[in-house]
């Protein structure tokens, strides 16, 4: 089994619905992830998703939008919230591919700064070809992949976040003791273990920080 992670994008709008789109607009809420999205038997969307901010607006929202059949919501800070809508034929057939095929999303799906879908299939290279396929036929999407490999169930969410190569310099770095405190180890002795200069090492660095650092205060 392989995994795809890709980055979506609505071209000419924040979101790929409009309901999605309200709510990523105003600036008192905040999505965060997606934890569940089932298409049911009468052609309804399902939705568990994670959000922070105003619950208040967002049920104003989602009381108001004529795409909404039912809502609730749970918690204080970070909350939950269940919704059942109507979908537009784009999240439609998305999940019609999902639900056909041996194509699995690795929830959650994380929402990024700029309110872009980061998703996980799980599937095979077969599945993963006929979900391009399906792209190719949308003006409504733009996708990026980000990372592509064999997936590996005893791997964390962290280290499918990372290249091998990035991968590689962390656990150099941490062995030789470049976070300790005091610091044991500086760029150029990790660059003389994985053969390659200071400064790269110091920017695949960054790179990992952002990313894992990114992951945990989503």
């Amino acid at each position: 089994m392989r995994y795809l992670t890709l980055l979506v994008k609505a071209d000419g709008g924040s979101a790929l619905h409009p309901l999605g789109s309200e709510l990523s607009d105003d600036p008192s809420i905040e999505r965060r992830a997606i934890h569940h999205v089932e298409l049911l038997a009468d052609g309804t969307v399902l939705l568990l998703a994670e959000a922070s901010g105003s619950q208040d607006r967002y049920r104003e929202i989602m009381a108001d939008s004529p795409y909404v059949v039912d809502y609730l919501t749970a918690g204080d800070d970070r909350w939950l919230a269940v919704s059942q809508f109507e979908p537009t034929e784009t999240v439609r057939r998305a999940l019609e591919l999902q639900r056909e095929s041996l194509l699995v999303v690795d929830t959650p799906i994380r929402f990024t700064s700029a309110d872009h879908l980061e998703v996980t299939y799980l599937g095979t290279d077969e599945t993963f070809r006929e979900l391009s396929d399906y792209v190719d036929e949308l003006d409504s999407m733009a996708v990026e992949i980000l990372q592509m490999g064999e997936y590996e169930a005893e791997e964390s969410s962290f280290s499918r976040l990372l290249t091998a190569r990035q991968e590689e310099i962390l656990e150099v770095a941490v062995e030789l003791g470049y976070y300790s405190e005091p610091r044991e180890a500086s760029l150029e002795d990790i660059g003389a273990v994985v053969d390659i200069a200071p400064g790269t090492v110091g920017e695949h660095l960054r790179k990992v920080e952002e990313r894992v650092f990114g992951e945990l205060v989503r």
